[in-house]
């Protein structure tokens, strides 16, 4: 269905060229343009929602997704992973693809913000629960996304596990919706890294690595932030590794399990009730 509005073909070779003048693009600026071409096609913008989630997945997997052939979507691979927006990992005869990291993840999450409503309508029951699994918890790359995601980020401010810093007063907004840019930073407190340690998290570990600890992406279907950076990376992992989190079937979709309900409840004071 998807293969016969979608054309494969190079994005790199429209407009390739400098403008009417014949001057030479200026190449130390980002070509954003290439970048658009590439999301413009809808095959290739569900092939890299379904690897949102981090993980490796089968170019068949990704196929399906799409709603393209097989050797349509390796095409389509292809141009995304000449473009660094994702990479393919072998394992035995099995190739996979996965994002080329998580700067391509807070990107595609950020135009999700700002994008319009898919128009295609949800008419199979199947489709209504995926819809309602991925808003209510999902991962964004390597960390914790949906209304799940945003319930704990409100309770670490809350608990003051982190700390919100702006750089002006601003008014209440609460009511209004999160947005990127200079709104809001958040720091990890002294609270929050004992907390976190207890929880069995190594910060010390965290805190020499080259990613930043705490930063924010604007959750897309809850319009609020939801933890990022090497903290949300390092708390999903532990998450998964308690058996509170686990995948679910469809791509970038999780559910919190019954031990995973009491786990951030009786550690975080979160209730989820779904």
């Amino acid at each position: 269905m998807g293969e016969a509005r979608d054309q494969v073909t190079d994005p790199s070779k429209d407009e390739s060229k400098g403008p009417s003048t014949g001057r030479a693009l200026d190449k130390t600026e980002p070509d954003l343009a290439r970048t658009a071409r590439l999301l413009a096609s809808a095959s290739r913008a569900r092939m890299l929602k379904a690897l949102s989630d981090g993980r490796p997945l089968a170019v068949t997997v990704l196929a399906a997704e799409a709603g393209v052939s097989v050797p349509t979507a390796s095409v389509h691979l292809a141009h995304l992973a000449e473009a660094g927006l994702v990479r393919a990992e072998h394992s035995g005869r099995h190739r996979y693809f996965r994002l080329d990291g998580p700067d391509v993840a807070a990107a595609l999450e950020a135009l999700a913000v700002i994008a319009p409503p898919d128009p295609t309508p949800v008419t199979t029951l199947r489709a209504h629960s995926r819809h309602n699994a991925l808003r209510r918890s999902r991962t964004c790359y390597d960390h914790l996304a949906g209304s799940l995601g945003v319930a704990i980020m409100c309770a670490f401010l809350d608990q003051g596990l982190l700390r919100r810093g702006q750089s002006e007063p601003a008014p209440d907004r609460s009511d209004q919706p999160g947005s990127y840019g200079r709104e809001a930073t958040y720091d990890l407190t002294a609270a929050g890294t004992e907390r976190f340690a207890a929880f069995g998290i190594d910060m010390g570990e965290l805190a020499r690595g080259r990613r930043p600890l705490v930063r924010y992406c604007v959750d897309w279907s809850e319009r609020r932030h939801h933890l990022a950076g090497a903290l949300g990376a390092a708390l999903a992992t532990r998450f998964f590794d308690l058996d509170w989190l686990r995948y679910g079937i469809s791509p970038r979709v999780v559910h919190l399990t019954d031990t995973g309900r009491c786990g951030v409840a009786d550690t975080f004071a979160v209730e989820i009730v779904n």
